[in-house]
């Protein structure tokens, strides 16, 4: 059996990446392995539902219908809903990078983020996604995630960053058991050698973690003062969590 157009549709839709938001239907053929009439037709199809748009120039970028549909469906809405006071008030502390992210495929998804003119450097960005290993958030999240998602990351490969980031099973499994043992990730240098993130899990009403909140802030001494500060807030966000009941995420 062919391949279905929604399969095609949806090949052309992950095309685009949040380093590179604007494609020609050139690039999007090239990229999908779609022969190029194809790809223009579905794209004008997309495009006169609104899922895409198109640029004066004609090139094509993520359509605003698409953006709506997906926030009004998503299962984590009212996470990032509840935890958004609890953000704003660390960030007020920290004057740097603020962020709430969860596991999503074996990565780590971040849902929102705030920060400041000025502020530490941070690639992560609203809807971008690191591998576990090597960020605060994904430690925490991969510490308290399923046994066989730690394995498979286990495995390998463990690719690095700066020189501190962790690229051996021995010290990722070790570093996930004093995640587990002190309630937090301390990551000094491991993504940018300037920045040092620090989490802390957010759970929901039956006390699973659900999310990672977490700060990048300067890669220097002070930075040990922040950790009580995200600690506290997580624990705001997850009591905010359980007592909207038992929908959880879905709320």
């Amino acid at each position: 059996m062919g391949e279905s157009v929604l399969s095609r549709a949806v090949r052309i839709l992950e095309a685009f990446t949040p380093d590179e938001p604007v494609l020609t239907v050139s690039e999007i053929s090239r990229r999908t392995g779609l022969h190029l009439a194809t790809a223009s037709r579905l794209v004008a199809e997309l495009t006169a539902h609104g899922f895409l748009a198109r640029d004066a120039d004609r090139r094509v970028r993520i359509g605003v219908r698409l953006w709506e549909l997906g926030t009004r469906a998503s299962p984590t809405l009212s996470l990032r809903d509840t935890a958004m006071p609890f953000m704003e008030g660390v960030h007020d502390v920290v004057g740097h990078h603020v962020q709430i992210g969860v596991l999503d495929g074996g990565e780590v998804l971040f849902l929102e983020r705030l920060s400041a003119p000025g502020a530490v450097v941070n690639y992560t960005r609203i809807a971008g996604r690191l591998p576990p290993h090597v960020s605060s958030s994904g430690l925490v999240l991969l510490a308290h995630g399923p046994a066989d998602l730690q394995e498979r990351v286990l495995a390998g490969p463990l690719p690095a960053y700066t020189r501190h980031t962790i690229t051996t099973p021995a010290l990722l499994r070790s570093t996930l058991a004093a995640v587990r043992q002190q309630g937090y990730a301390y990551c000094p240098g491991h993504f940018h050698e300037d920045a040092l993130g620090i989490a802390a899990p957010v759970r929901d009403g039956g006390g699973g973690v659900v999310a990672a909140l977490s700060v990048i802030v300067p890669n220097d001494a002070g930075a040990a003062s922040v950790v009580p500060v995200v600690r506290t807030a997580a624990r705001g966000i997850s009591r905010a969590m359980a007592a909207r009941g038992p929908r959880g995420l879905t709320g």
